[in-house]
Parts: structure tokens; C-alpha cells; sequence
């Protein structure tokens, strides 16, 4: 396939993930699919509708459809896509127990690891290549699910990450896995139209835990250390938000002797949210803006710089971040406002 494909895929589903935005909200609001308020965690005025994760799969699905063949890999990541898909509608609906959500997720990661989704670098000996992979796609994946908590914070994300994993796509040839990530990109932008505070929409499960699963196998699939050697660790600095949140609430849940899947405001954009006086829009433009800063240095680090200098500015933008999640550690949640 040609390069010039690439702005085309972005822009048609872009366009679709605008179309079918408002056809899943109808529905869902028809059927009763919504997230209500419960005075607690989930703090917005009335019901807000999901599907919204349905909305955005169904645009990037028909917008690769149009583009490009499949090959194994994308074959499986739509698979794999699809299954999460549903997983993730049946837990909307508030039937699933935990275990048989990471059972479902288990079965996705494992199309996937089929398909060829797995780590390829020598420095890790094959036989831990299959388990590192599919922890990878699990951690991924749930942690874009717990990264859903405000309006357009997981969407905006993964829009940004699944960009800066298409530009990294394209710099070492990788063009089916760029038309990927670049229909996911779209797709995420024309959703993000109606998710932006104040929401009309949200993610859901479905879309959230898509979003994941998706992106993970996508950095998978990528030849990271073709041009530099540090490029390893690009994928960690283009997904550092959801990563950075879910290492966050995990310490905090676990020093406070709950387990990490139960609710609670310990996430760090929700303390950033109050450090901001409530400010929704200006707390997801600085996750915007850390995600950014990161896929810069992810892309520069896989494509452009030699080992020392990827790794002084993975180095220096690690600190910066530890710094940041020190500092909100310190705001109190528990005080009113």
C-alpha cells in the first residue's frame, strides 16, 4: 500500500466516527444503555449515554475495510478487537464479575498472540516472549479501562498515542500497522467531537477496553529497535498516561488495603481535577499535553536519536512524571469542593 493512503484512512474514519456518534447515542438512550450518577465516583448531572466505544470500533473498522487487505496480524487484531468489543458490552450492562471480564480479555490477548502479536526482541529469550506479550496486552488494556473517568481523557489519549504509533509505523515501513493506527486515530478524533466536556457520550467498557487492547498490540507489532536501540522504551513514554495512572492507583489502593479493580478517586487526573478546582477541560488538555510531550520523545527515541540521547530524555521526562504524581499525592480528596 502507498503512503499517501494514510491521511485518507484518518479522514474517512474520522468522518464515520462522526456519523456514528450520534446513531449510538440514540440507541442507547432508547434502550436504556446509560451511566447514571451515583453521587460518588460518577458526579455528572444526568445519565450520559454509552456505546460510545461502538461508535468509534464500527468507524475504524469500515475505514480500514475500505483502505487496505487485511493481513494475519490485522485479521487477528480485528478478531481480537471485536471479541473485547463484546466483552466489554455485556460489562456495560453490569453482568460481568471480574474474573469472567479477564477471562474474556484472556481469550482476546490470546487471538492475538496467535496472530503474531508477540515480542520480538532478542534481548528477551523466546520462551518469556508469549507471557511478557500478553501481560503487555492485559496491562494495556485495563489500563485504558481505568483510565476512563473523565470527558474525553481516554479518547483524546488513545487518539494522540495511536498517532504517534502510526508516525513511528510509517518510519520503519510498517504501512498496514500505520493504516491502523491512524483509522483508530480518526476514529478516536470524530468520537472525541461528542465526548469533550460536557460529554453527550461515553466510551464505555466496550470502547475503553478496546481502545487498550488495541493500541498494546499495535506497539506490539511495531520493529521498535530497527533504527535505535532505546526505541524499546518508546512505548512506554507514548502510553504513559494510562501506565503512570494505573501504577498511581495501584500503590495508593494497595496501601489503603483495597484491591486495584474497586473504584475510588485515587487516579491521578482526578487529583490533577482538583488541584485544577474542578476544571474538567484544563485537566484533560494537560493530559493531552503530557501525552504528547511523551509520544515526541517515543517517536524520537524509536526513529531519530542514538541510545544516550533517548535515554537522557526518557530519563528526564520519567522524573518529571514521578515528580508530578508525588505532588498530587499530597491533595486531599477527601476534603469537599
Amino acid at each position: 500500500m502507498s503512503v499517501l493512503l494514510l491521511p485518507f484512512v484518518f479522514v474517512l474514519a474520522l468522518l464515520l466516527g462522526i456519523y456514528f456518534t450520534p446513531v449510538a447515542r440514540q440507541a442507547a438512550l432508547r434502550f436504556g444503555i446509560v451511566d447514571r450518577p451515583d453521587g460518588l465516583l460518577k458526579n455528572h448531572r444526568e445519565a450520559v449515554p454509552y456505546l460510545g466505544g461502538l461508535a468509534v470500533f464500527l468507524a475504524y473498522l469500515v475505514a480500514l475495510g475500505l483502505a487496505l487487505p487485511f493481513d494475519n496480524l490485522l485479521l487477528g487484531l480485528l478478531l481480537a478487537g471485536t471479541h473485547t468489543l463484546l466483552v466489554g458490552l455485556i460489562d456495560d450492562f453490569g453482568v460481568l464479575t471480574p474474573l469472567a471480564k479477564l477471562t474474556g480479555q484472556g481469550v482476546a490477548v490470546f487471538v492475538l498472540l496467535r496472530s503474531g502479536a508477540v515480542i520480538e526482541l532478542v534481548e528477551v529469550p523466546p520462551a518469556l516472549r508469549w507471557p511478557l506479550a500478553a501481560a503487555w496486552l492485559l496491562g494495556v488494556c485495563n489500563a485504558f479501562n481505568l483510565l476512563d473517568i473523565l470527558d474525553g481523557l481516554a479518547a483524546g489519549v488513545g487518539a494522540l498515542a495511536a498517532v504517534a504509533l502510526g508516525v513511528v509505523a510509517v518510519a520503519t515501513g510498517s504501512l498496514p500497522e500505520a493504516a491502523a493506527a491512524f483509522a483508530l486515530a480518526g476514529a478516536l478524533a470524530g468520537f472525541l467531537v461528542f465526548n469533550f466536556h460536557p460529554a453527550r457520550i461515553y466510551l464505555g467498557d466496550a470502547g475503553s477496553l478496546t481502545i487498550g487492547i488495541t493500541l498494546g498490540a499495535l506497539a506490539l507489532a511495531l520493529p521498535w529497535t530497527d533504527v535505535s536501540p532505546a526505541g524499546f522504551l518508546a512505548p512506554l513514554a507514548i502510553l504513559v498516561v494510562p501506565l503512570a495512572d494505573t501504577a498511581y492507583v495501584s500503590v495508593l489502593r494497595a496501601r489503603a488495603g483495597r484491591p486495584f479493580w474497586h473504584g475510588s478517586p485515587d487516579h491521578f487526573p482526578l487529583r490533577l481535577r482538583r488541584r485544577l478546582g474542578g476544571d474538567v477541560r484544563r485537566t484533560a488538555l494537560i493530559c493531552y499535553l503530557i501525552t504528547a510531550v511523551g509520544s515526541a520523545i517515543g517517536i524520537g527515541s524509536a526513529s531519530l536519536w542514538s541510545w544516550p540521547v533517548a535515554l537522557w530524555a526518557l530519563g528526564g521526562f520519567a522524573v518529571v512524571m514521578l515528580a508530578l504524581l508525588a505532588v498530587l499525592a499530597t491533595v486531599d480528596m477527601d476534603a469537599p469542593g
